[in-house]
């Protein structure tokens, strides 16, 4: 990948730099100049699309799982991102408190309330309606989009690319899971292509999380300070949000966004020990324990649920959206936690990204979710009017019926400050990871792009609230997700090829052995082969060869 030297586009690629700007302005300005056509395209795009994305994403997300547990169990277990004695940078503290904060953290604020009961009202495996029993199922149907099935989706990405730039000195790009299918040609317009597609994939799931979360810190204003929700307050929340953003990504990663992510966390722990101390806490841990053993019982079930019978749209309404936005988001999130996770080994990290955000998703959605169930159940209080009015609402009306006085709207209060800091951690991370993508690979891109990208992502953000808000926003992430979904594909036959050469002992001791890059040396750039292994049996010198 050619990195310009001097000019505007200094330490990055100027080719894939002016085309991914091109094409996201280009959908600005389409979008902005025609809000309601762009909203109706795109609401029949994703009708269109629905009966294929019921079963497709389905098969997709449940080899992933299966995939990424037996990376963190079987023979490859043991194998480093990094060097065979290389540590981890971060300390798991705060590794998990950043891969989390960039994950899902907007994500489970807005739907941790909205979703249980939403879902209590109706699903398809439910027999009788807003009972405790579909309470538990609510529950546990929610459990089930943010938890184990998803995390698979980041996972994936994060390893395979931290597995190519750590360990097989790639750059930390898209296109270098693709050297052991292409070779060299993932060096021409095949490789300018996917990171661009990886891109355009990035900003469009940033975009909706941020719209979401910005919906939310509105509706958060109107109920603690009584500001009436409007399109120009959205706006210019959106603008403050992402100048914070820009200003602390700049600072990088071991500064700015860590600093923000471990934040968040404390902030985090400290709403749900607000109510474990003033909400039904027996209900809650009760609740929350008997909708995890649903959701474990269930979860062969609904990972292989299609809605083979059409009789309901919950499929296309629900799994079909979140697993199109957890993988355009994959590409983001994938290569930040990559970006954080160097020296673990691939047991230590699917333990991490896959079990622990799950862990942590459950007890929020228990006990955020849990409150709302039991205020809608016993207390008489209606919150499913309220969650159906405005979804936006949810969590602070939720609040608010806790009746506790001037605490709760403390509490209020830190939870818009907790939008806002997730909000800013996701952009700000999103802007880190679109520059990395676009300077081959750089853990420190110019900041003049960061600070571009930042300006281009709030205004993506701001027409697509414009054209059409919550709707328009699911659309627009699953369409732009289906395509990079191939690039999975073709990333996990990358990753088997290559894993294939690691010389590891099968289920014991740490000592790995990495046979490196033979699918480059081959004809096609004219030298002789110099690794032993399975495609060259009859080499026997091994030698480190240059990749660049």
């Amino acid at each position: 990948m050619k990195i310009a030297s001097v000019g505007v586009f200094k330490g990055m690629n100027r080719k894939m730099s002016i085309l991914s700007i091109f094409l996201i302005l280009l959908s600005v300005g389409i979008t902005g100049y025609f809000p309601l056509k762009s909203a109706t395209t795109l609401k029949n795009l994703r009708e269109f699309l629905n009966p294929f994305l019921e079963w497709y994403y389905v098969l997709l997300v449940a080899f992933l799982l299966a995939f990424m547990i037996w990376l963190g169990m079987g023979r490859y277990r043991n194998v480093r991102l990094g060097g065979d004695l290389e540590q981890p940078e971060f300390t798991f503290f705060s590794w998990v408190s950043m891969l989390f904060a960039a994950g899902t953290g907007v994500g489970i604020l807005f739907w941790s309330v909205a979703q249980p009961i939403i879902q209590f009202q109706n699903n398809p495996f439910t027999g009788t309606a807003m009972t405790p029993e579909a309470a538990i199922t609510g529950m546990s149907l929610s459990f089930f989009h943010w938890g184990l099935n998803g995390w698979a989706i980041f996972s994936f990405i994060a390893i395979t690319m931290a597995y190519f730039s750590f360990r097989h000195d790639y750059p930390l790009t898209i296109r270098s899971a693709l050297y052991p299918i292409f070779g060299r040609k993932v060096d021409s317009f095949l490789g300018d292509f996917v990171d661009v597609l990886a891109v355009f994939g990035t900003v469009f799931g940033i975009a909706t999380t941020l719209g979401l979360g910005v919906e939310q810190m509105n509706a958060g204003l109107k109920e603690v300070i009584g500001i009436n929700t409007s399109l120009t307050l959205q706006l210019i929340v959106m603008a403050v949000i992402m100048i914070i953003a820009t200003v602390s990504v700049v600072s990088g990663v071991s500064k700015g966004v860590k600093l923000l992510s471990v934040g968040n966390f404390w902030l985090s722990i400290v709403a749900l020990a607000f109510l474990l101390l003033f909400g039904p806490t027996q209900y809650l841990i009760g609740v929350t324990i008997e909708a995890t053993g649903n959701y474990i019982q269930n979860i062969l079930r609904l990972t292989f649920h299609t809605n083979v019978t059409h009789d309901t749209n919950w499929q296309s309404v629900w799994t079909v959206f979140f697993w199109g936005w957890w993988i355009a988001w994959s590409p983001f999130v994938g290569m930040f936690i990559a970006r954080i996770s160097r020296g673990r080994t691939f047991g230590e990290f699917v333990a991490g990204v896959l079990l622990t955000p799950t862990l942590i998703t459950i007890v929020w959605i228990g006990l955020f979710g849990g409150s709302a169930l039991y205020e809608e159940l016993f207390l008489g209080k209606d919150i499913v009017s309220a969650v159906n009015n405005d979804v936006s609402a949810a969590l602070f009306i939720m609040l608010d019926n806790l009746e506790v006085g001037f605490l709760g709207d403390i509490m209020s209060f830190l939870m818009i400050i907790l939008i806002a800091t997730y909000l800013i951690t996701s952009a700000n991370a999103g802007t880190l990871v679109i520059t990395t993508i676009l300077s081959a690979g750089s853990t420190t891109p110019p900041s003049a792009h960061r600070i571009i990208w930042g300006v281009i992502l709030t205004l993506l953000t701001g027409v697509l609230i414009v054209a059409g808000g919550l709707e328009t926003l699911q659309a627009a992430v699953i369409t732009a997700a289906l395509p990079f979904s191939v690039i999975i594909m073709i990333m996990i036959a990358g990753l088997i090829k290559s894993l294939s050469l690691e010389n590891t002992p099968a289920r014991s001791g740490n000592e790995t052995l990495s046979v490196r890059e033979p699918w480059i040396l081959d004809e096609e750039v004219g030298e002789e082969p110099t690794i032993m292994n399975e495609f060259n049996p009859n080499i026997k010198e091994l030698e480190e060869p240059e990749y660049k």
